[in-house]
């Protein structure tokens, strides 16, 4: 299974100078938050599989302007061809607003996910805006991961866990692509693809 993953930044390649064909071999589109909801939309005219997201920190707008035509998996698992997908937006709390929290309410909110977790017997993906705790994130309150992200990881050894959040173009020795155990990780910044092998 090919999945685009795509977080913070709207990619020219996929906006501004479109064509159909850049998304000919790809099966999933994985949003992992702050992007514009129109240009999710505009994806989804034009792709034929899932638009799947998650919220970023500054998606407070999709209350009013909702990405049509696409699939929030917030707080929930979606299975798509036999992968699953578990998506948990937001950031660390760093002022007041929607879509933040802190650990011990994203805590509450795994805890919430484990009837689904147990039903479906884990999961392949884990789908969130913020990074893990120490695992590619940063040092002010802003960037800083969950720590209950790892716990997830060790618990569940999910193939892929993929964020935004951490601008790539900020730090430009941060990396793209790491790995915690079993469970590869990627930063979503802007676009990435990657290969899943279907169960």
């Amino acid at each position: 299974m090919r999945i685009l993953a795509i977080a913070d930044v709207e990619s020219p390649a996929l906006w501004d100078y479109f064509q159909p064909e850049r998304l000919r071999d790809v099966d999933v589109i994985l949003s992992c938050g702050d992007l514009d909801p129109r240009y999710l939309s505009f994806l989804a005219t034009f792709f034929s599989g899932p638009v799947l997201y998650i919220h970023g920190n500054h998606d407070g707008s999709y209350e009013t302007i909702p990405p049509e035509g696409c699939i929030s998996i917030e707080d929930r698992i979606y299975e798509y061809g036999g992968v699953r997908f578990l998506g948990l937006g937001g950031s660390m709390r760093y002022k007041p607003g929607r879509h933040q929290y802190t650990e011990w309410e994203m805590r509450m909110r795994t805890l919430r996910l484990w009837f689904q977790i147990r039903r479906h017997k884990g999961f392949d993906v884990l789908v969130t805006h913020a990074p893990a705790l120490g695992l590619g994130d940063g040092t002010s309150l802003t960037h800083k991961g969950f720590q209950v992200f790892r716990t997830l990881m060790e618990r569940y050894h999910p193939a892929f866990f993929v964020h935004g959040h951490v601008h790539l173009s900020y730090n430009p020795l941060a990396k793209r692509v790491s790995h915690y155990g079993q469970t590869t990780i990627i930063n979503a910044y802007e676009k990435y693809e990657f290969d899943l092998p279907r169960p």
